[in-house]
């Protein structure tokens, strides 16, 4: 372990943390490619749909002929099923035209509900006579037996999950051999039902095959097996089928290797399979010329030539008869040109495959392409890279491309090109962070003299002494009884620097996550402010969040500091702050000398907030704000009117209010009765009614949570008291003079 430590220690060195870790993304991605899950699947598929899309496969002969049951031939000859003695008359027909084979995409399940004996026993009002001769006559199912007995036909069965035709091993079966690895027939799609014909017809006919067709994910037909279980019994495909028949093929062989099926092979041709035993249709575009409608098979109005020498396949493109399919090609094609397309492109030699080596050229190109990409990516300037990176997907592309023109092979290049740009975008990646390492390096150093916030907006303009005026608001805390707090740890500075740290980092976090700029510390005091110097439209709202969030937050440290003392058996002194804020119109900007400046707020605005702050201590509320701060946060937090004080130093006073919380509080009865209660108070007091004062505060005192207002109610009683004794002047207006900072 120490030793493979020291090599990676080693290799980050030598080649980089980055070049690493895109090794260590090849391999990733290889394990992805060989788990293969369905979103890689399907990326795949896509790109195959797209070959198939851009060059399907050209038509030189037309082998194959479909008789279809079509909306013309129900419109003329009823509903489907029809008589079996019509189906008799359609093989008879085919068959005199010259048809080499004739496969049905269509079971016949179930006996014929037409038969003589099946009439006789349902039909009302026949005479005896009638039904005995009705019973004698031939069934429908033997004529259309002695029909297929006297072509060459091949019936289609169908696997189910669950419906199934009772196993009648006397009925024949196609012969199936396996060359190669044994057990490779548990890659096949089983069913354990299997829905047959009615055997007086399955004993007759030239071969028996399934035409079921398994849809992807996506629904469309990309894939048909050739060869499958059902029943137990292992089965070939309604076109493998026909091809064994006209090629009097006697038994199929089935080549396997440990991944699953590779091929089947019958006489003169082999067809490619993947390891589930299914053909990559190499679709052509529809071609309705292949068509030829039942009803004129029937009638025998279709020249002898359409038929003569053809392979036939007998399904429906009716709407109501349900075999409608989607493939890379078409987005609604009959079922049973799927089957067609098979034929065609067997017997053309025109089919496509995914070779078993495939995966190995595809890990292998990922791998390479990878590899070139870590070692030429870093060396390489924007415009290169660019060019690289588009040289190789063209490669990629390209070289699949050829395999599929030229030889019909599936390779995918979705996967090494995703492996490729996943270790391309991180190489760009580990890039742009080392760059802003270095640049963050580069701030740390500035960060020393200057603000973080204002290092990431520096330019010439703004590091020149000077400011701009602009509306702010400015917040002051400070910690109350810090003095009592600093004596306790005098014999440990070093535990109150810790505690100053545990108990700025939490305030200072609250403050910028709501937009603030933290100006500077000044002791155990912080000065911050907002919209400036980045825009804040809801300055005034994000202060007063701040401010309640700074609250919050001295309440968590306080909790653990007593659970700490509490356990340490040692004095436990809270933490507890005064927050002043303000709004209006001050001067930000660079402050200081040529040697030192520093980003701050200058302004009447500035002091006020100062002394707001002062004031928490003597009203007894943690928050207090100036007015313009209150009107703007009104329909938000819990706002109380204080007082109207004339600060030390202004002409002009300034109404006060407190913050008690958030709008939850504000919708409270219990703060409701309390604003009702200094509302009445405040307006006695500037009345000069000084009992009514008095009564009010008393009455304020009996409601709930009236000790909130109690230092409140102190200070206002006081004055009274002061003013009954000493009534102020008669152009009092109910301002108070501050006498202190």
């Amino acid at each position: 372990m120490k030793r493979l430590k020291i090599l990676r220690r080693w290799f980050a060195q030598k080649f980089g943390l980055a070049r690493l870790m895109c090794l260590a993304l090849l391999v990733l991605f290889a394990g992805a490619r060989l788990w293969d899950p369905p979103p890689i699947q399907e990326l795949r598929l896509r790109t195959f749909d797209m070959f198939q899309l851009i060059d399907p496969r050209h038509k030189a002969a037309r082998p194959v002929v479909i008789v279809d049951i079509d909306d013309k031939s129900l419109a003329k000859l009823g509903q489907w099923p029809w008589p079996r003695t019509r189906i008799a008359d359609l093989i008879q027909n085919l068959t005199t035209n010259g048809a080499v084979a004739i496969g049905f995409d269509v079971v016949f399940s179930e006996a014929d509900r037409l038969n003589p004996d099946q009439v006789a026993s349902q039909m009302r009002y026949l005479d005896d006579a009638t039904r005995a001769k009705l019973r004698e006559l031939p069934s429908n199912d033997q004529i259309l037996a002695d029909a297929v007995r006297r072509s060459r036909v091949v019936l289609g069965e169908t696997g189910q999950s669950a419906i199934s035709s009772e196993l009648d091993k006397s009925l024949p079966f196609t012969g199936v051999a396996t060359v190669g690895e044994e057990g490779a027939e548990r890659f096949l799609f089983e069913f354990p039902g299997l829905l047959r014909n009615v055997p007086v017809i399955e004993k007759v006919a030239a071969g028996r095959g399934l035409f079921t067709i398994r849809t992807e994910r996506d629904g469309l037909i990309r894939r048909v097996p050739m060869i499958m279980r059902a029943q137990g019994n292992i089965m070939p495909s309604l076109s493998l089928e026909i091809l064994r028949v006209v090629t009097g093929t006697p038994t199929l062989l089935v080549r396997t290797d440990k991944t699953g099926i590779r091929a089947v092979r019958l006489k003169g041709a082999e067809i490619p399979t993947d390891e589930n035993g299914q053909l990559w249709v190499h679709y052509a575009r529809h071609d309705p010329s292949i068509y030829v409608s039942a009803a004129d098979v029937l009638d025998n109005t279709v020249p002898p030539d359409k038929i003569a020498g053809k392979l036939v396949l007998v399904g429906t493109s009716a709407v109501g008869l349900n075999d409608i399919k989607t493939t890379p090609v078409s987005r609604a094609m009959p079922g049973v040109e799927i089957h067609a397309q098979v034929l065609e492109s067997v017997l053309s030699g025109a089919v496509i495959s995914r070779p078993n080596y495939a995966l190995g050229v595809e890990l292998l190109a990922a791998l390479v392409i990878g590899l070139l990409v870590i070692i030429l990516t870093p060396n390489l300037g924007p415009v290169r890279l660019v060019l690289a990176g588009a040289t190789f997907a063209a490669i990629l592309v390209g070289v699949s491309w050829f395999f599929y023109a030229r030889y019909r092979y599936l390779i995918d290049f979705t996967y090494p090109l995703l492996s490729t740009t996943a270790v391309y975008l991180t190489l760009i990646f580990a890039s742009f962070v080392r760059e802003q390492r270095q640049r963050k390096e580069i701030r740390g150093m500035f960060a020393q003299y200057l603000s973080p916030e204002l290092v990431e907006q520096l330019t010439p303009e703004k590091l020149k002494l000077g400011g701009e005026e602009r509306e702010i608001t400015i917040m002051f805390s400070d910690v109350r009884g810090f003095t009592s707090i600093s004596e306790s740890y005098k014999r440990d500075p070093q535990g109150l620097t810790a505690l100053m740290n545990r108990f700025l980092t939490p305030l200072t976090n609250v403050i910028t996550e709501r937009k603030g700029y933290v100006d500077k510390y000044m002791g155990d005091a912080i000065m911050a402010f907002w919209n400036a110097p980045l825009d804040d439209s809801e300055h005034e709202l994000n202060a007063c969040e701040a401010a309640v969030g700074m609250l919050e937050k001295i309440d968590e440290v306080n909790k653990e500091r007593e659970q700490e003392a509490a356990d340490g058996g040692h004095v436990y002194i809270p933490l507890n702050v005064g927050i002043g804020l303000n709004t209006g119109v001050g001067v930000v900007g660079n402050m200081g000398s040529d040697l030192r400046k520093n980003y701050t707020a200058l302004g009447d605005c500035v002091n006020l907030a100062s002394r707001l702050e002062g004031q928490t201590k003597e009203y007894g509320f943690p928050i207090i704000v100036g007015s313009s701060t209150a009107l703007a946060a009104k329909d938000k937090f819990a706002i109380l009117e204080l007082d109207f004080i004339m600060v030390k130093g202004k002409s002009e006073p300034e109404v006060i209010y407190a913050i008690a919380g958030r709008e939850d509080v504000m919708h409270s009865a219990a703060f409701q009765r309390l604003r009702n209660v200094t509302i009445e108070m405040l307006a006695c007091y500037r009345g000069r009614d000084w009992q009514g004062a008095l009564d009010a505060i008393e009455r304020g005192r009996r409601s709930e949570d009236a000790d909130t207002l109690e230092k409140l109610f102190r200070l206002y009683e006081a004055r009274i008291r002061d003013f009954q004794l000493n009534p102020p002047p008669e152009n009092w207006t109910g301002a108070y003079a501050l006498l202190t900072k």
